[in-house]
């Protein structure tokens, strides 16, 4: 990872790698919250990917939950799947195994491999919403498109 590109400019050019179809807004607006991004680009909540990074407890590995933004994430629920309890993640343990501050959290562009789980009801929508590495800054894509280039497990997440 170039540590001199922005944090935006890391997504952009990991999408453009990938050669998905994908509509990037940079707003004036926050889109921090799910609540925020759905108002931003005018989407129901549910169509927002909350990117939550998780440690786990005895091996202190990151885990990255794609969830939808109408949803919470149940620690139990997914820690049986990752076969480890897990905690959500500080904000410093976000900031270095991601390189995005909480907010603006991208499932590309990250600093390195993390292992990465998406909430299946993400799938029920034919367009989904993603932070792209700022508080300003999203990304739409397909579910589809979504799992195949993270290589995501879909799970149930509650």
């Amino acid at each position: 990872m170039d540590q001199n590109k922005s944090s935006v400019q890391r997504v952009l050019d990991e999408l453009d790698s990938l050669n998905i179809p994908t509509n990037f807004v940079d707003l004036p607006q926050s889109t921090r919250t799910a609540k925020e991004a759905a108002e931003a680009v005018g989407c129901h909540v549910s169509q927002i990917v909350k990117s939550l990074v998780f440690e786990t407890e005895n091996s202190h590995k990151p885990i990255l939950v794609l969830t939808s933004g109408s949803n919470k994430v149940n620690e139990v629920v997914v820690g049986t799947v990752v076969g480890e309890k897990i905690n959500f993640a500080s904000v410093e343990f976000v900031r270095e195994v991601t390189g995005f501050a909480i907010g603006g959290v991208s499932p590309f562009g990250l600093k390195g491999k993390i292992r990465t789980f998406i909430d299946q009801d993400l799938q029920k929508h034919p367009l989904i919403w993603a932070a792209a590495g700022s508080h300003h800054a999203v990304f739409s894509i397909s579910p589809e498109d979504l799992v195949n280039a993270t290589k995501a497990e879909v799970i149930k997440v509650q």
